[in-house]
């Protein structure tokens, strides 16, 4: 299984915790066997949050993919000033963590735009959570026009990864970034593109339509 690189840390800690409570429950007995139970799931779960697997799907200019695994949780259109800088259809992919959380481009093109703030850590449900949590905007310029992926921070979440800066060449489906431990990405498009998911559907990244550049 791959991991992405900046879980290593946590599945070593993991994993050193793991054998140190069984080390321990050896010796002592009792409770500490309960203690070693409990900790084991949570060191199974903490390298497959971290999977990485390889993603094939569709790869075309009229089309956007989806930038994360997770459940379609809005689709709307919005005021979008930062990029768009107008009216945009934003289509959201919240992540829980159980879901891959290592994001992928929707769309090639050249990265013109990056921006980080700092924010609140509602939960990454809430249409809120896009303009007040923390997040990265991250603008792409690709040939069909402007695309705005935003990463955002969830109740969890604590740490936003974000790959590329701009000038930098990008493809679909190619590794965008990541965030932990659960979290939402919101995909920014023209206002008259065509839909190709709806609320509740389980999106792939690298893989999933989300939709269509208007013609």
């Amino acid at each position: 299984m791959k991991i992405a690189p900046e879980g290593t840390p946590f599945i070593v800690i993991g994993l050193a915790l793991l054998v140190g409570v069984v080390a321990v429950a050896w010796v002592m007995g009792g409770a500490w066997w309960i203690a070693a139970a409990a900790w084991t799931p949570i060191a199974i779960w903490v390298p497959l949050f971290f999977r990485n697997p390889e993603r094939s799907g569709p790869r075309d200019a009229q089309l956007v993919i989806a930038p994360a695994d997770g459940k379609v949780v809005s689709i709307a259109v919005v005021d979008e000033p930062e990029y768009v800088q107008g009216r945009a259809l934003k289509i959201s992919v919240f992540m829980n963590v159980f879901n891959v959380h290592v994001n992928r481009h929707p769309a090639a093109g050249t990265v013109e735009y990056r921006d980080y703030r700092p924010g609140k850590f509602f939960n990454a449900t809430l249409d809120k959570a896009s303009t007040e949590n923390e997040r990265m905007s991250l603008g792409i310029r690709t040939p069909r026009g402007p695309l705005l992926i935003r990463q955002i921070a969830g109740l969890v979440a604590r740490r936003i990864v974000t790959d590329h800066v701009p000038g930098d060449e990008v493809q679909q489906g190619q590794r965008l970034g990541l965030i932990r431990f659960g979290s939402r990405v919101d995909t920014f498009l023209p206002p008259d593109a065509q839909v190709r998911v709806k609320l509740g559907d389980r999106s792939v990244a690298g893989t999933t339509v989300l939709a269509q550049w208007p013609s």
